[in-house]
């Protein structure tokens, strides 16, 4: 039997991967072919996230063990085989690679061939270039299109302290304020 997963990127528009692997492997090795595929290192932190069909993270495989709570389920890439996991065409994952920008690929099985094997997972098809393996804040605030938050980010500086009073409210506008001698002091 082999599983043909499908790889996109929600930051590349041409970007696909379709990589072939026997339902046996594992999880790393599932790991190992999408970064050969799009030409990263092999030196970063990274997981798969196990979705229902809305994209909803339900199960975590790490790289490394991560939780060491015995009540807890966890699946570590080596140990795990896809297999295990994932039985229905459909099924959908995530892939993060960039785990400080949660950056992250979408897979699909696509595809469950029956009655052929296949020893080693393979790229069986590569359109559009992979984004960059690693992004800083900086980049990622700049790619993003994130909001200004300078000194104007409340509105307009051109204010005049003048304009309000002792305690920052407005003295000339608006509505009539009672003053503070209209209230009676609570004791408690």
């Amino acid at each position: 039997m082999i599983y043909r997963f499908t790889i996109i990127s929600d930051e590349v528009d041409d970007f696909v991967r379709e990589i072939q692997i026997d339902p046996e492997a594992t999880f790393y090795d599932f790991h190992e072919a999408i970064v050969k595929s799009v030409g990263y290192t092999n030196d970063q932190m990274t997981s798969f996230f196990i979705c229902d069909d809305d994209w909803e993270k339900e199960k975590e495989v790490t790289l490394e063990e991560m939780d060491d709570n015995p009540e807890m389920d966890s699946w570590v890439m080596n140990d795990t085989t896809i297999g295990e996991l994932i039985e229905d065409e459909k099924q959908k994952l995530i892939y993060v690679f960039d785990y400080m920008t949660e950056r992250c690929f979408f897979l699909e099985l696509s595809e469950i061939i029956t009655g052929k094997d296949i020893q080693d997972a393979k790229c069986t098809k590569k359109e559009g270039e992979a984004p960059k393996q690693l992004m800083d804040f900086e980049e990622m605030t700049i790619t993003s299109g994130s909001l200004d938050l300078d000194e104007n980010f409340y509105g307009d500086q051109d204010f005049d302290m003048e304009d309000f009073d002792a305690e920052g409210f407005d003295m000339e506008g608006g509505s009539a304020a009672p003053d503070a001698t209209s209230f009676e002091e609570e004791k408690f």
